[in-house]
């Protein structure tokens, strides 16, 4: 018995991991629940180290130390993706208990569906780009409050460019409240901009140009973040068997259900990569302000659906395509093949 090969399902909270070992005939052989304490971890699955054909941690948000903790213990480990698993179907009750029972039976059955475990190496470098991306958005909102002040408190439709020039005690004469407001958005937006220019420097520093950035920025509105977030986002390619699987990944393609011509429902649209979505996003916004031949393909979607968000989330598509193809195939971009 001491030879059967047992697999791990581990159930991850914020403060807590609930553990559970089965057999291959789904028998229960340990069960415990540890606190997010990697050496306490260790003592308890050390009795069965030789027995652990493999362990799979619940992907959240706090994974790093587990999954990184226990490879660097040579213990196997997998990453499960808890959006494509439907957990417990028929129960219920459902706890931790169930879940992590739930991870190693789709262990033992071969059907664990996977996250991708970015490595180490270039994984802080990624994450650093995740900051300078929450940045830009806090930025960005403040640049909508400065203007909603200045329209609230005068009637003008000032834009960011018009507001970098101008002189606000002018704008805001006689109403010292908005002033200060005013001067305290400017301050935020100056501090945020010296934390992202801090960020992006570092990241160029780890990140030289290479073959596989420059190909990506001959795309355009991508540029030196851009290519690199895209990259580093993206991981291997060969992750992806089509163009329309990673554009999938990448939120570029309609969440919805159909059946028999007619719309049923809507899938889950936030399964994929976020930032990836952000990324292409604000490629195609930058796409249609430099490139001549998208711009022309843009208005005319533009006009056909009405609405500027759609044509934009079309370019998106077929930009995360074309990346794809450029990522594979090791070329260049080509706007005749993007846009005819």
């Amino acid at each position: 018995m001491t030879s059967v090969a047992l697999h791990g399902g581990l159930d991850l909270h914020g403060d807590n991991v609930f553990c559970t070992l089965m057999d291959g005939a789904r028998r229960i052989v340990f069960e415990r629940r540890f606190p997010n304490d990697l050496a306490t971890i260790r003592e308890a699955l050390d009795p069965y180290r030789k027995r652990i054909q493999a362990l799979a941690v619940e992907s959240t948000y706090n994974w790093y130390w587990l999954v990184d903790g226990l490879q660097g213990l040579n213990y196997p480990v997998k990453l499960a993706n808890p959006a494509r698993m439907q957990e417990n179907i028929g129960l219920k009750h459902a706890d931790d208990k169930t879940d992590a029972r739930f991870i190693a039976r789709q262990l033992v059955n071969g059907t664990l569906p996977e996250g991708y475990i970015y490595p180490v190496e270039t994984r802080g470098i990624r994450d650093m780009l995740r900051r300078r991306m929450r940045l830009v958005h806090a930025r960005s909102g403040e640049w909508i409050s400065l203007e909603s002040l200045i329209a609230r408190h005068t009637g003008r439709d000032m834009g960011v460019k018009e507001l970098k020039g101008c002189e606000l005690s002018e704008v805001l004469a006689g109403q010292p409240h908005a002033l200060t407001m005013a001067h305290a958005s400017f301050r935020h937006i100056e501090f945020l901009d010296k934390e992202i220019k801090a960020l992006e420097k570092a990241v160029m520093e780890e990140l030289p140009d290479r073959e596989d950035y420059t190909r990506l920025m001959t795309v355009p509105g991508i540029g030196l973040v851009l290519a690199r977030t895209i990259l580093l986002e993206t991981g291997p390619i060969t992750r992806f068997k089509e163009a329309g699987n990673y554009a999938s990944y990448c939120r570029a393609v309609k969440a919805e259900h159909t059946t028999n011509g007619k719309k049923k429902g809507e899938c889950n649209g936030k399964s994929g990569n976020k930032y990836l979505a952000w990324a292409y996003v604000e490629a195609a916004n930058y796409a249609v302000k430099y490139s001549p031949e998208i711009r022309t393909w843009f208005q005319r979607k533009h006009t056909r659906s009405g609405k500027r968000v759609i044509a934009l989330k079309a370019l998106a598509n077929k930009l995360s395509k074309a990346c794809y193809f450029i990522l594979r195939d090791g070329k260049d971009f080509d706007v005749k093949r993007l846009v005819g």
